[in-house]
């Protein structure tokens, strides 16, 4: 079994390139694949919805969205034991986002000079399309991450749209997530056709001001050509994590931690990033076994990882294994250092920060109230983590009052003299004055 090792300071600059690039190149070849899917769904709208649904997930549908009746068996046929552990993490995933809300600043308003006013109040987004996967397995996890804050936010209009089951149904933990979190609109409908039918509406499905939520290349490149029409929200593709590690590390753990996003899809990227040739080495030499303990198909997912967009990654030093995460912005980044929590903050582009040993990436994935929705691809850069915000907008709100206009009345039509906007000017030269 192949593991990708790189020394930094030799490894040549294309290279260098094909890693920070990850799986991104391939969402760029699927768009034209996606194209006529979405032109296809927008002409035929729930028809089109129906043989995609047949074509890609082989299921028969008889509705396309999931009945009361469905909800009502999901909850009865589903595990206690799942049912009360998806209770515990969406109510830390709650209280988590609830904070997050209670730090929104409410309508607000500062006198600026004498007589002028300006400040910012905020409203939720009236309608969003939540986007949950399915592939390889259902992931309930998923919902609650974005269901939360969007109904913290005071979403009205929520659309929910997963692939249906073989037998035309959506999964019982989706389902049962799904009211949980207060949502009745779910939509049998994944891929590039789920997108399109949010983006333009269907018989069935509403249209959205805006979609989030994780999916395959179809997804994401469906996303960008849609963009068109609708915010397509952050960029959530294939997922990437780094583990930056020194000599202070363990092992072992560090194998595990490497896998816990390689396993996601033979798309995605694993990174141990270190100076600490011992923990490269040996992470070199026991991940392959280690691999091989995995049941099919993660074995060969993660083995096709380690050897793609994955490896090991020596570098010189900690700084420079700081400089090289900054430069990738992973979706997730498990810190494994001493001071990790300083050395943090050196750490300006990564969807979330995992610190140390015992906050391996599975408990932030799940459990721990932060959210999983994270920036992949590079976003990081200039994307943060899904929080309320994501459903929320900023107006910017102002007032003069007559003291306040003529304060700014010189000023203000100098400008717009100069940039040659007469109007602009005139509408203060030559309006009424009305005494406050």
């Amino acid at each position: 079994m192949s593991i990708n090792f790189y020394i930094w300071n030799e490894t040549d600059d294309a290279t260098k390139a094909r890693i920070m690039r990850r799986s991104q190149a391939n969402i760029d070849d699927v768009i034209k694949i996606v194209e006529p899917i979405i032109a296809d769904v927008k002409l035929r709208g729930d028809a089109a919805l129906v043989e995609y649904a047949k074509k890609f997930d082989g299921a028969d549908l008889t509705s396309i969205k999931a009945t009361p009746e469905e909800f009502a068996a999901a909850e009865a046929s589903l595990d206690e034991t799942l049912k009360a552990a998806i209770d515990h993490c969406a109510s830390n995933v709650r209280k988590f986002h609830q904070e997050q809300m209670n730090r929104v600043e409410k309508p607000w308003m500062v006198e600026i000079e004498p007589g002028v006013f300006a400040g910012e109040q905020v409203n939720p987004i009236e309608s969003v399309g939540l986007y949950v996967p399915r592939g390889k397995g259902a992931f309930p996890s998923a919902l609650y991450m974005l269901a939360i804050p969007a109904v913290i936010a005071g979403v009205k209009n929520i659309a929910v749209v997963s692939p249906p089951t073989a037998s035309g149904a959506t999964d019982d933990a989706t389902l049962y997530t799904a009211k949980l979190c207060g949502i009745e609109n779910v939509y049998k409908c994944g891929g590039a056709q789920a997108i399109a039918a949010l983006a333009y509406g269907t018989e069935s499905v509403p249209q959205v001001k805006k979609v989030l939520g994780p999916g395959s290349p179809y997804v994401a490149a469906a996303k960008r050509v849609c963009s068109i029409v609708m915010d397509p929200g952050m960029p959530a593709g294939p997922s990437e994590s780094i583990i930056l590690a020194d000599e202070s590390a363990d092992p072992h753990n560090t194998c595990w931690d490497v896998l816990n996003e390689a396993e996601h899809g033979k798309d995605s990227a694993a990174l141990l990033i270190t100076h600490d040739k011992k923990l490269a080495d040996y992470v070199r030499e026991n991940l392959p076994k280690i691999i091989a303990q995995l049941p099919e198909p993660h074995r060969d997912i993660c083995a096709t990882v380690m050897s793609d967009y994955g490896g090991i990654i020596l570098t010189e030093s900690l700084e420079q294994s700081i400089e090289v995460s900054n430069a990738y912005a992973p979706e997730h980044l498990h810190l494994k250092t001493k001071d990790a929590q300083d050395v943090a903050k050196r750490l300006h582009h990564a969807g979330e920060i995992l610190l140390g040993e015992h906050t391996p990436s599975s408990l932030g994935n799940y459990g721990i109230g932060v959210n999983h929705v994270l920036p992949t691809g590079g976003w990081a850069h200039t994307y943060s983590c899904t929080s309320v915000w994501d459903f929320l907008k900023r107006t910017s709100i102002s007032k003069c009052t007559a003291e306040g206009m003529e304060a700014l009345k010189q000023s203000v039509t100098t400008m717009t003299d100069y940039e040659n906007f007469p109007a602009h000017g005139d509408v203060l030269r030559k309006r009424n004055v009305i005494n406050d």
